[in-house]
């Protein structure tokens, strides 16, 4: 049964928190390849895709960073992580935010 990791809510969205998370490159480069994607993704290959050289502790622990800042969603399903982009959640707290950090769309 697939259930979702803790995350905080929208109205507890902190942009100080958010700003933190992604002022790191490793992570910021995983929530660009990540906001590129229009679907949810196993972390796993997500951060292969990256290629960003990090061991899979300190990819985890980004992961984890950008899920406690908001930013992520993560479902765990068996042994797969699938994560997304808290796009709409996002949107509604700081309007504009994911796009000007991340570009595209």
């Amino acid at each position: 049964m697939p259930r979702t990791l803790p995350e905080p809510s929208v109205d507890s969205f902190d942009l100080t928190v958010i700003l933190s998370a992604l002022a790191d490159p490793g992570r910021r480069a995983l929530m660009t390849a990540l906001y590129q994607r229009p679907d949810p993704v196993d972390c796993s290959v997500l951060a292969e895709e990256a290629d960003l050289g990090l061991s899979n502790p300190t990819i985890s622990h980004h992961y984890r960073v950008l899920r406690e800042a908001g930013l992520t969603r993560t479902l765990v399903v068996g042994r797969q992580r699938i994560v997304r982009v808290r796009r709409d959640d996002m949107e509604k707290r700081f309007p504009g935010l994911l796009q000007a950090v991340l570009g595209g769309e």
